[in-house]
């Protein structure tokens, strides 16, 4: 298969014309010009932009689903409405809750990467935003189920799954947190999250083997002139990659703005979406146990605490353009950089020969008109 006279972002996240090829769902080769006769199916792309896939490695749920209902269909209901807005490849993210849910989740993940679905995005990892977290920065985590650093517990979750966890959030500054991020790096990558660290105790963090920042801004130290905080800490370390939820409710465009010229190829986009995701508003849904109301786009608990987000990455893209982020840095932010940041790097997030053909196609609105995977 072939797409034809296509803009697309090479794996610079340069835009680039020319074609692509496809074969058994990998991209076998880019270039202007390829040479296919008229027994290939050849797709005229003049006019269209064609991005990677979107990877979502932060995300609870939507369509009413969430990953911590521990089952199959759950996970099904996610993948099938992520792919609709041109995320190929998702990280269902766990909440602190107990222990035997977050067995469950683990287990159906397993079984979603596995055997992945047709119609829909794929499971390429787990993102355990807990239970390793802060009692005072803990959002709308549960306080019930927060423990503290065990390496002995996250690898029994670790080997349950198969090794699928790719990320794993702590909060650094509590009991053992530094020994917990020297062991765990060696499974996969450690994010500093819901957290009281400031920023020395960030950087400490960050020497220990911390390489990741969940959700920038939320639930963490701020930047201020005296006080750098986790935020400081983050934009002046250029070995950690940092979330960015760009939907205008949890950091103001100016911020993120700035953020990314900060950060540069160290931004994510993220959507850390919940279960209201995608159904109408107002019905309280649950998140991690507690009830989460919807209005105006802005998920919060019954304190006014925000609880996750009902957007996408798609919609964060079109957000960050219009707040004047060049097309290709967010589309980067959106792919590759998350893949990196889970270790897939070599498999998905760019447009490249050998990678999976998880492709976007948009219009000149950045509308998806298709999506290959």
């Amino acid at each position: 298969m072939f797409l034809i006279n296509a803009a697309y972002y090479d794996e610079d996240f340069r835009l680039t014309h020319g074609d692509i090829e496809i074969e058994d769902g990998r991209i076998r080769q880019v270039g202007e010009r390829l040479s296919y006769t008229q027994q290939d199916l050849a797709v005229d792309c003049q006019g269209y932009t064609i991005a990677p896939g979107f990877v979502d490695i932060h995300i609870h749920g939507a369509m009413g689903a969430d990953a911590c209902d521990g089952t199959r269909e759950a996970l099904d209901a996610m993948a099938r409405f992520l792919l609709q807005h041109g995320v190929t490849s998702f990280c269902p993210t766990t909440m602190t809750t107990g222990e035997e849910t977050i067995r469950q989740a683990l287990l159906a993940a397993r079984d979603c990467a596995d055997h992945p679905l047709e119609d829909g995005a794929r499971v390429v990892g787990v993102n355990m935003e807990g239970p390793f977290i802060s009692m005072e920065k803990r959002g709308a985590q549960k306080a019930e189920h927060i423990v503290p650093p065990d390496l002995a517990l996250f690898q029994k979750y670790f080997d349950l799954c198969g090794g699928l966890v790719k990320l794993v959030d702590i909060a650094p500054e509590q009991p053992g947190g530094l020994d917990f991020a020297a062991g765990a790096k060696e499974l996969c990558t450690v994010s500093i999250a819901h957290t009281t660290a400031g920023f020395e105790e960030a950087r400490a963090a960050f020497d220990s083997g911390v390489t990741h920042a969940t959700h920038l801004f939320n639930a963490m130290s701020g930047l201020s002139h005296r006080a750098p905080g986790v935020v400081g800490a983050v934009f002046s370390d250029p070995r950690v990659t940092a979330e960015l939820i760009c939907d205008g409710v949890h950091i103001h465009p100016a911020v993120l703005q700035t953020a990314f010229k900060v950060l540069g190829e160290r931004a994510i986009i993220i959507s850390d979406s919940m279960r209201a995701n995608g159904m109408p508003e107002g019905e309280p849904f649950d998140l991690g146990g507690q009830q989460v109301t919807v209005r105006g786009g802005k998920a919060v608990l019954a304190d006014g605490t925000i609880a996750g987000s009902v957007t996408n990455l798609h919609q964060e893209i079109k957000n960050l353009v219009s707040w004047g982020v060049p097309l290709g840095e967010a589309l980067k932010a959106a792919a590759l950089t998350p893949a990196r940041a889970i270790g897939l790097d070599k498999e998905i997030g760019s447009i490249r020969p050998g990678k999976r053909a998880d492709l976007v196609v948009l219009d000149s609105a950045l509308e998806i008109v298709g999506v290959y995977h």
